[in-house]
């Protein structure tokens, strides 16, 4: 049974990092477009004209959201969430692997299912859900060359399960931990210790 779990502890940890991937790479679109934005801006006032647009200044922060969203699962994997070490540090492995089941099992699993069932309602309207059942237009933005509101407020559900998926996955890893499962202890001491990997 704890060989099956791991396996899908080890699948969902490749999918945080598939995102985790994802998102690095859009940080240098992200650049990309926000230099856009600035020169384009500057370039009108001086010729007099408009250059910019409302599109890319959504795009813009489309792309920060997503990088923002897609990165939970990877930054949960490794260790990146800022935590308060003032005790934590100087307990053993086996009293910390005790904290982090506790509290990835009994507070983030269920945050990431509130977060799931009460963001469904409303990215569904956004996507024209009408309150008979039937569907209408996407929600737009109110901007002019404004981008539709839909497709970016449904990674806010892709984010929390994602972020849900990766916490079923360390609670696993905690278990076979806590079960003196040496292996798994060595992989995950490399997780937290590899941030810099997808920069490198």
């Amino acid at each position: 049974m704890m060989r099956a779990l791991l396996k899908f502890a080890r699948v969902v940890d490749e999918i945080s990092e598939v995102g985790g991937k994802i998102a690095v790479g859009l940080v240098l679109l992200l650049v990309v477009v926000g230099f856009y934005n600035v020169l384009v801006r500057y370039l009108g006032r001086f010729g007099g004209v408009q250059l910019a647009s409302n599109v890319f200044i959504e795009i813009q922060w489309y792309l920060y959201s997503i990088i923002f969203l897609l990165a939970f699962g990877y930054i949960l994997r490794h260790g990146d969430n800022v935590r308060v070490d003032l005790l934590y540090a100087r307990w053993s492995k086996r009293t910390q692997a005790w904290v982090d089941l506790i509290g990835t099992f009994f507070f983030l699993v269920p945050f990431c299912i509130m977060g799931i069932w009460v963001t469904i309602n409303p990215v569904l309207v956004s996507w024209g859900r009408k309150p008979d059942g039937s569907w209408g237009m996407w929600e737009m933005s109110p901007d002019p060359s404004g981008l539709p509101r839909a497709p970016i407020k449904s990674f806010i559900i892709i984010a929390f399960v994602m972020l849900l998926l990766q916490a079923l996955a360390q609670t696993i890893k905690y278990i076979a931990v806590l079960q003196g499962n040496a292996e798994v202890a060595q992989a995950m001491e490399e997780d937290q210790g590899g941030h810099g990997e997808l920069l490198e």
